[in-house]
This record gives C-alpha cells, structure tokens and sequence, in this order.
C-alpha cells in the first residue's frame, strides 16, 4: 500500500507554526514527513525560511510517531557535508530512529548566501557523491580524514551516534542523477510523477528501495480561492528543475513566472475540496513505481482545515489505491 505523508514546507509558515502543523499531520492519521531545507522562499508571497534543523529537532520532541525527512538538504556549499552528518546524526537520536537524511544538488536559491559561485549541473553531481561518502563514513564512527576534491574533512568524528544511522535518499531529475541515487542512496527523492525515473534508479541498484514523491495541492472549500493561492505561491513549480535550480533568489523566480496564469496552475494542481481530484494526482505517482508520495498544501495559515479535511475524506480515499 502506498504511503501518504505530510510536507512541512519552511518557506510558507514559521518555525512554531510548522511544529504544530507536523503534531496536527501526526493526529490526522500520516504516515511521514518531510521537511524542505531553504534559505529564501521560492517567492516572496510565501513569505519564510526558518532553519530546518531547528525545526526538525523540536518536531522530534512534539511527535511520537510520525517519521521525519529532510526534503531535501544539500550537504556541499551552504553545508559541509561532515556538518550534515553530525545534525543527522543528532536528529536520528532526538527522533529516536525516526529519520531521514534526504540529499540533493541544491538551488542557487539557498546556497549563493555563502558568496561563493554556482556550479554547473555536473560538478554539483560530484560534489554530491563525495558529501555522501563523507557522511558515510562519519556514521561509522570512525576518525575521518580526507582530502579530496571538493571537500577537506580533517580528523572528524561524531561522538553521538544512532544505533542505526539514517537512512540517505538522493534527490534525482535526469539520468546521471538516478545512476548516482542507484549505486548510493537507500532511497529515490523525486518531484515529477516520471517512471523513467524510477527504471534508471533501479537499473543502477535502487530496485526494492522506496521511492518517495511530492505533490503539491491547493485544499479550499472555495475552488476559486485555492487557485488564486496557488498562483500567488506556488506558480514557480512548473518551471522544471534545471531551471528552479539555477535562479538565484524570489525576484527571478517572480520574474520566470509573471506569464504563468492561474488557470496554468489549476491545469498542473489540484485545487478545491476535490477528493477524486487528489486521489488520481497521487495515482501517477504510484503507476510510475512510487511507494510514498508527500502531499504539499499550499498556503501556511491554511493547514488546520487541510487536516481536518485529509482526516476525514482525504486519507480514507488514498488508503484504497
């Protein structure tokens, strides 16, 4: 049976907010969460970006059931990749064995605050694979010392560790990405309902790994409502990551999307109380190969309501596919 989870996403509520919304998804019957790790909102309409981390380690100690995942982190330019260990490390000992350490390329977005430049597309692959040999081997509790291409990492050790070390997804949109997830990762990460995706990464070692998706919807009594939000805040999706990865901050994600109109976004999200709308939305996703998909509701002062509705209508409907 396909999983249903739940999407804290930093760039459309606080830190306190988003707790409470992941305690609410807990109640409300999900069956994980995920947990975007960003520095700017996509747009400024969304309006936030509290540290992730943080949120993630108070969500620990509010939630008792629920597994949490980072959606994603990217451990090579905003974070040293023996950084990321170690808070994976401590979240996974907070959590007490309920995490994920969700990995990708990252966005020009987040990591320019550093100041440094933007890589191009296969250096940032690189980049990724040494980050995860890095992690790796830090979660064996061993003293790492290495010095490779991209990354020093001198005499590390983390001195607080999980019995069982989190598990690694990598974030994928092509095929050098899925043949690098394949060989690497405990689990595919992907936006896009593709099955393409899902065959490279099990013809490079993922078969029998989860596969994890999103897909972002506009819950709301009033269908017009949910589509003026989703335009409002979410219109930048449908661009496709080789571009959202490159765009440098909200402003030219403002000015990449000033042509999309709301009707486009009600063409690619489900808006309004639809149930039937959803369900065959996450239906892609599953006939692509997929065993967990997280559900994004759009908008951040509109999650008590989304809960109340996934409860009782939503989630019964997804549990029969």
């Amino acid at each position: 049976m396909v999983q249903i989870g739940y999407t804290m996403m930093t760039e459309q509520a606080g830190p306190r907010e988003l707790v409470g919304h992941v305690v609410g998804a807990e109640r409300a019957g999900f069956d994980f969460s995920v947990t975007s790790d960003h520095y700017f909102p996509w747009l400024e309409s969304q309006g936030h970006a509290p540290y992730a981390w943080s949120v993630l380690g108070a969500a620990a100690q509010a939630t008792e059931r629920i597994p949490l995942m980072t959606y994603v982190t990217c451990p090579t330019t905003r974070y040293h990749p023996a950084v990321v260990a170690q808070k994976a490390a401590t979240v996974q000992l907070l959590s007490q064995g309920r995490f994920r350490l969700g990995l990708g390329s990252g966005e020009n977005l987040n990591e320019h605050v550093v100041g440094g430049r933007w890589p191009a597309a296969q250096v940032r692959l690189e980049m990724l694979e040494e980050a995860v040999g890095i992690i790796r081997a830090l979660f064996t509790g061993e003293n790492v010392s290495r010095h490779g291409v991209h990354f020093n990492v001198e005499n590390a050790k983390l001195w607080d560790l999980p019995d069982v070390p989190p598990p690694i997804g990598v974030a994928v949109s092509g095929e050098r990405s899925c043949e690098l997830a394949g060989r690497l990762a405990d689990l595919l990460i992907a936006t896009e309902p593709e099955e393409s995706l899902v065959s490279a990464f099990e013809q490079h070692g993922g078969a029998h790994k989860p596969k994890v998706g999103q897909l972002p919807i506009c819950y709301d009594t009033d269908r017009d409502a949910a589509i003026a939000r989703a335009h409002d805040q979410f219109r930048w999706f449908g661009s496709g990551w080789p571009v959202n990865s490159e765009l440098p901050g909200p402003a030219g994600f403002t000015g990449a999307t000033q042509f999309v109109r709301p009707e486009d976004v009600a063409d690619s999200i489900p808006c309004g109380d639809d149930v039937e709308a959803v369900v065959e939305a996450v239906s892609a996703y599953v006939a692509a190969g997929f065993t967990e998909i997280a559900l994004v509701q759009i908008g951040g002062d509109r999650q008590e309501p989304y809960l109340e509705w996934a409860q009782q209508r939503l989630l019964p409907a997804l549990r029969d596919l």
